[in-house]
């Protein structure tokens, strides 16, 4: 037993000196890092809020929406003012700032968020609606709520997009990357999206930072909407690298459609496994033949 002390305490040794060096991995910050677990549990509470009368604290001797609501509202609140006030001095205005003026701005973030709830709502019903419409497999719109992995990546989706938009750091994509571990769907957050959009099964799919999609939209399993190159780096960051895809587009199953410049027009039917990095004209039928 004494060799193997000795032999952690000399491997500890090694690591003490590794991270001397002045690397990334090696950056000890001198605040907190966000919490990927509170975030997802802001995450179901925005869920249960989004769709009250589904998910509820069935805990709760007597419910009502209102006192649903908020205690929901409260317990999100305070969670994203810690989260935000963490992330905020990633950014450089927000580094050195006083305790009190970050608080501020999480504070002013946080309820400028909950203020787009009406609005994720009024989107998350069109997609329910889309599912619904789009799908011969479903037999109601509960189905939909409590089991498609495609509702709950749009939803996050939406929720994370808000954030974005308000210039939110980190959580934004945390929140969507636990919608691409849940569900293997990968939807950037920054990627703008119409109503009553369908993702069918959807495993594979990728949507990139700068993708447009219109209203009436349907994507199959395996597509990709995406950048035609990335080997630009950094220097391709705040250009339009993904496509555009316009209203009543259906893309079936392992199509990728690639670069900034590319728009597939209205009423566009893209086949599986179509490889485009052109745009394409309203109407167009694109397909593979073997």
């Amino acid at each position: 037993m004494h060799r193997i002390e000795e032999r952690i305490e000399k491997t500890l040794e090694n690591f003490m000196q590794d991270y001397k060096d002045d690397r990334v991995i090696n950056r000890i910050k001198n605040f907190d890092l966000p919490d990927n677990d509170v975030l997802v549990e802001v995450l179901e509470s925005l869920k249960k809020i989004i769709f009250p009368g589904y998910f509820r604290n069935h805990s709760v001797k007597i419910y009502t929406v209102r006192n649903h609501a908020s205690m929901l509202l409260e317990d999100v609140a305070y969670k994203l003012i810690k989260q935000i006030s963490i992330v905020l001095r990633y950014e450089p205005d927000y580094e050195n700032a006083e305790e009190s003026v970050i608080l501020e701005k999480a504070e002013d973030l946080t309820f400028a968020f909950l203020d787009q709830i009406p609005k994720i709502r009024e989107y998350i019903e069109t997609d329910v609606q889309a599912t619904f419409d789009g799908d011969p497999a479903c037999y109601n719109k509960t189905e939909i709520i409590y089991s498609y992995p495609g509702l709950f990546a749009i939803m996050v989706n939406r929720i994370a997009h808000e954030f974005y938009l308000l210039g939110v750091p980190m959580i934004p994509r945390i929140m969507t990357e636990y919608a691409h571990s849940k569900t293997g769907i990968d939807i950037h957050p920054g990627a703008e999206i119409g109503k009553y959009f369908f993702i069918d099964h959807g495993t594979g799919i990728v949507i990139g930072e700068t993708t447009i999609i219109g209203s009436h939209v349907k994507i199959y399993q395996g597509v990709t909407l995406g950048a035609l190159s990335t080997r630009g780096g950094q220097s391709l960051k705040n250009t339009k690298r993904h496509p555009t895809i316009e209203d009543n587009v259906t893309i079936y199953s392992g199509a990728s459609i690639l670069g900034g410049e590319t728009v597939v027009g209205e009423n566009a039917v893209i086949g599986g496994n179509a490889f485009i990095t052109k745009s394409v004209p309203a109407g167009a039928r694109i397909s593979i033949k073997a």
